[in-house]
């Protein structure tokens, strides 16, 4: 069998010149000669939009610019501390600054005792340190735990509450009312006890005020800082109110111009990448209404223990704003447009323990400032620890519970755990460059 094949014809395809061998000025070029009508409209509305944006831009800068309040009338300084002396002149009798020497806690049950050991505060290179240190270098750790009596011989509670104090006398007696004993001795002494589970206060460490030389009624405060960093350290840079004009805490208020944790970044409740600003303040002793004034702000690629950075409080009779080191970094901006005790929207009855209590305003008479519209003195601070909430339970390995009777010893049982991440003492101290305040006169 045969069979044939058969060839498509092949297409003979015109092979096109290129024009690059041709002389230009014969080519056809149309849309030289004949413009696109909507190019030019596209053009304006490129640069009129443009244009809008930019205008857009400047107009809100603007305004934005001009919403923000500032401090209209004269500062007049009242503290410009640079550290430039030594130690005894900057921290010793008419030094700008009071070493306030307590191991009650301060309310917040923390774990430190405060001294006026130069281990723990002291100026060195035109740097004020406030530097953690352990207990059990000065008593060792037998002491610390079981069968030791440790006294502040000067302790300052009599100073810091007068008000718990008796009148005519700093001596307790069983038949003076007005003197809390419990209160006095617990901040001024402690006894380790194995049994009962109580130690020594495990860390040693500073607080400082100038409760006894400069105090602002409106006004602005500027420090410039570098944090501490290690595992529960609590570094403050806040200020009280003189007199307590309206009552004990938090009823005569409370401003935290800084507020830091010395955990690092990974911490799950915002370590020393993070600080906060708050106001404390309330009607009752248990009723703080921080949760409505507070805010923070952080570093995202760095954290406050790498370099100084300015912590800054500007503060009127019309608005309180807190920031760091730019007013664009602000941790907290309000306005007293309202009443505190409004402001609050607290109930009208609130319960202590099994006793109802009417809430009444206790500002009534005040301004919207109020209680903020009083003389405020400034501490520096670090603690360590505490059992007030500031670390919460069960969050970055913490090693012991609040509410727990033997929190102080957990912690100090831990110390191999947190001792290892403070590192060296310009790590974990609290060193401030420099402290201003001027007063609004």
């Amino acid at each position: 069998m045969y069979s044939t094949v058969t060839t498509a014809p092949v297409k003979k395809t015109k092979r096109l010149r290129s024009t690059l061998l041709e002389d230009p000025s014969t080519l056809e070029k149309p849309w030289v000669t004949t413009k696109d009508p909507y190019a030019r409209l596209a053009y304006f509305i490129t640069v009129g939009i443009a244009f809008l944006g930019i205008a857009g831009s400047a107009v809100r800068c603007y305004f934005g610019y001009k919403s923000v309040p500032m401090i209209n009338g004269n500062l007049c300084m009242v503290l410009d501390e640079e550290f430039n002396t030594d130690t005894n002149t900057v921290l010793g009798a008419g030094g700008n600054w009071f070493r306030e020497i307590e191991l009650g806690g301060f309310g917040n049950g923390e774990f430190e005792m405060t001294t006026d050991s130069t281990n723990n505060s002291y100026v060195q290179n035109g740097y004020l340190y406030i530097t953690p240190t352990l207990t059990s270098d000065m008593i060792g750790s037998d002491n610390l735990y079981n069968g030791y009596t440790y006294n502040l011989t000067d302790c300052t509670y009599n100073i810091t509450n007068p008000s718990a104090l008796p009148s005519t006398s700093t001596t307790a007696t069983s038949n003076d009312t007005t003197f809390d004993a419990a209160a006095y001795y617990a901040s001024c002494g402690a006894v380790s006890n194995s049994t009962l589970g109580t130690i020594i206060n495990p860390v040693q460490s500073a607080r400082l005020s100038t409760r006894n030389s400069a105090s602002i009624r409106y006004g602005r405060v500027e420090v410039s800082a570098k944090l501490p960093r290690g595992d529960w350290l609590w570094p403050a840079i806040w200020m009280l109110p003189v007199n307590n004009t309206y009552g004990a805490w938090p009823l005569s208020g409370e401003i935290d111009i800084m507020e830091s944790r010395g955990n690092p970044a990974s911490y799950p409740d915002q370590g020393v990448n993070y600080v906060r600003g708050s106001l404390n303040w309330g009607p009752l002793s248990f009723l703080n209404a921080v949760f409505k004034t507070f805010g923070w702000w952080t570093q995202r690629r760095s954290d406050y223990a790498q370099g100084f950075h300015t912590y800054v409080l500007e503060w009127t009779p019309e608005f309180l704003r807190i920031y760091v080191d730019s007013r664009l970094h602000y941790m907290l901006q309000l306005s007293f447009n309202e009443p505190f005790f409004t402001r609050g929207d607290f109930p009208t009855v609130v319960q202590n323990g099994t006793q109802d209590i009417v809430l009444q305003n206790p500002w009534v008479n005040g301004t919207n400032a109020t209680p903020f519209d009083q003389p405020f003195y400034l501490i520096l601070d670090l603690a360590v620890g505490g059992t007030n909430g500031w670390f919460p339970d069960n969050a970055g390995g913490k090693p012991w519970l609040d509410g727990s009777n033997t929190a102080m010893r957990d912690f100090a049982l831990a110390q191999d755990t947190w001792y290892s991440t403070w590192g060296s003492v310009e790590d974990r101290s609290l060193v401030v460059d420099y402290v201003k305040m001027w007063q609004l006169c």
